[in-house]
């Protein structure tokens, strides 16, 4: 469909006239200058606000769950940072819910110079990661320094801590790491 310029400024006029009326028809949504007071929510079940946890922008979202299951997740219109939008990572936060059908159950684990994946218990997984921490600890640690300043430390693991994680996670991460004696701990909040 092609408009001319004088089509287009009807319709403009028509639209912009349209949203005036529905503001004076509902006052109780609109506020001074024309600006939603309240945005009437989608679903009034187990609704709860949250903060993005991608970004330093801190950005606010409405989380609805029913029986413990994430059944939707938007903008929070009442937020003063991000007025109910949302970039598409923060749009994305879905994928971090256990109930997201897309996300791996078991322990995946490939041999080196294997190309086929085999599936692992998380007990198994647990006491590797364990024995693997322990042995590159044990093998790279500095118990002093070039000058003779007692250290005991290892530089031969990094810890990097993920965007979805909260500040109590990170808190005991950077406990955990700290009395490994690890000194490269690096995380998105710079904790």
């Amino acid at each position: 469909m092609e408009l001319s310029r004088r089509e287009f400024l009807k319709l403009s006029g028509a639209s912009a006239g349209g949203l005036a009326v529905f503001g004076l028809l509902n006052p109780e949504l609109v506020g001074a200058g024309g600006v939603p007071k309240e945005i009437p929510l989608h679903k009034k079940i187990g609704e709860t606000t949250t903060i993005c946890p991608y970004c330093g922008v801190g950005c606010g979202f409405l989380v609805a769950s029913e029986n413990g299951v994430l059944v939707n997740l938007e903008g929070d219109p009442e937020h003063p940072i991000n007025q109910g939008g949302a970039c598409a990572k923060g749009g994305a936060q879905y994928q971090l819910s256990a109930h997201n059908p897309l996300r791996l159950r078991t322990v995946r684990y490939r041999a080196p110079g294997s190309s086929e994946w085999e599936e692992k218990s998380y007990d198994w997984a647990f006491a590797e990661i364990a024995k693997r921490i322990k042995s590159t600890r044990d093998s790279t640690w500095v118990e002093k320094d070039k000058d003779g300043y007692i250290v005991n430390r290892t530089e031969g693991i990094a810890s990097l801590g993920g965007a979805s994680l909260d500040n109590e996670e990170c808190y005991l991460i950077s406990k955990l790491m700290r009395a490994l004696g690890l000194v490269y701990i690096e995380h998105q909040a710079r904790i």
